[in-house]
């Protein structure tokens, strides 16, 4: 993964509403970087990260129930163009509980992964692409900041924001 050459570029949204995380999705499976991506998810519990990991991943095809991978920490899913992993480290109590449960290969090889919690996981892992996070407001809504932290992640903000 090649780092930017400079700052991060950071781009703000405001979601009213479910339906605002569902277009938000829609719009990032269409770009043909999904399949080379890795995407954090950060904010707090009930925050949106894992219904809006579940619009992306019915986005991209995944039919059937997309369980949250609280417990297993890990759910695969085996899509038409690429593979994908969506990781949750809450349970994590040492970053090197990653690297110990063999994921080290998974985030080698070509796919998208998404991870929640991965600052349970710092330092354990490689540099994200994109960085979202999500934070609930007063009245519900959500402020969500996008943060690309490499080309890949560029290209995705770039395609995917309003």
């Amino acid at each position: 993964m090649d780092e930017l050459t400079h700052p991060p570029i950071v781009k703000s949204l405001h979601w009213n509403d479910e339906n605002a995380t569902q277009l938000f999705a829609n719009r990032l499976a269409t770009q043909s970087q999904m399949g080379h991506a890795f995407i954090e998810l950060r904010g707090d519990l009930g925050a949106g990260k894992t219904t809006l990991v579940r619009h992306l991943l019915r986005a991209l095809g995944v039919e059937g129930r997309i369980k949250s991978p609280t417990y297993a920490v890990v759910e695969p899913y085996e899509l038409a163009r690429f593979n994908a992993w969506h990781f949750d480290f809450y349970r994590f109590q040492d970053p090197r509980e990653a690297m110990d449960a063999g994921f080290r290969d998974i985030f080698a090889s070509p796919g998208l992964k998404l991870v929640e919690w991965p600052e349970k996981a710092t330092g354990a892992l490689p540099r994200a692409d994109l960085v979202i996070e999500i934070e609930v407001l007063d009245d519900e809504s959500r402020q969500v900041c996008l943060r690309a932290q490499t080309p890949t992640g560029l290209a995705l903000i770039q395609g995917s924001a309003p």
